[in-house]
């Protein structure tokens, strides 16, 4: 199935797909795997390539490299992930919730749940074995959620609440780091219950 996307390239360019077709769904799908598997470092191209039946020059024409190939992986996760929790939130207001706090914890259980199901893919991002732009990725990403979270949660965004919100967010990206290398689901449950008992004792008595 064809799929809208744009990705981000190192520098100023943007790369924009009209569609992700059968070949670049292989070489990603083939991507994840290997990179799971060996690592970045230690994963090369022509492994890539023959996992997805593909050759060298498709990956390079399509992607640029194996750390583009990288980086659009991370790019679709994070994405994936963030659009489940505007769902989510989006079906909570639509069911009449209104309350900031409880609007933001249907978002947290939405993220840390939805990175169990996605915890092959998420286990790849976990450590610092990735290409040097990966890490201005991640930066940015994690710059983007807070202030996503800021408006989220309606605060004016003094420093204590911008402290605050950091701490949320610094919270809820160490369950998923937990969520990710659980071995049931009754554990990532676990783990997103006590996330939001957490999120509630953090939750700052100016905002409640």
């Amino acid at each position: 199935m064809p799929r809208e996307d744009t990705l981000e390239r190192k520098g100023s360019e943007t790369w924009t797909w009209a569609t992700t077709n059968e070949t670049q769904i292989r070489l990603l799908d083939a991507g994840a795997k290997v990179f799971r598997e060996e690592g970045y470092r230690n994963a090369s191209v022509a492994q890539i390539v023959a996992e997805a039946g593909s050759s060298t020059g498709s990956l390079y024409h399509h992607f640029g490299g194996k750390s583009e190939l990288f980086i659009a992986l991370w790019q679709e996760h994070y994405s994936s992930r963030n659009d489940e929790v505007r769902m989510a939130v989006r079906l909570a207001r639509a069911g009449g919730e209104r309350d900031p706090l409880e609007l933001f914890l249907v978002g947290t259980r939405s993220y840390v749940m939805s990175t169990w199901e996605r915890r092959d893919i998420g286990k790849i991002f976990l450590g610092f074995d990735g290409p040097p732009e990966f890490e201005e990725a991640r930066s940015e990403s994690s710059t983007e959620w807070v202030r996503r979270n800021n408006i989220m949660l309606g605060l004016e965004g003094k420093v204590e609440q911008r402290i605050t919100v950091g701490v949320l967010t610094s919270i809820i990206g160490q369950a998923a780091r937990e969520v990710a290398v659980c071995t049931t689901k009754r554990q990532a449950i676990e783990v997103a219950s006590t996330t939001e008992a957490m999120v509630r004792r953090v939750w700052p008595p100016y905002a409640r």
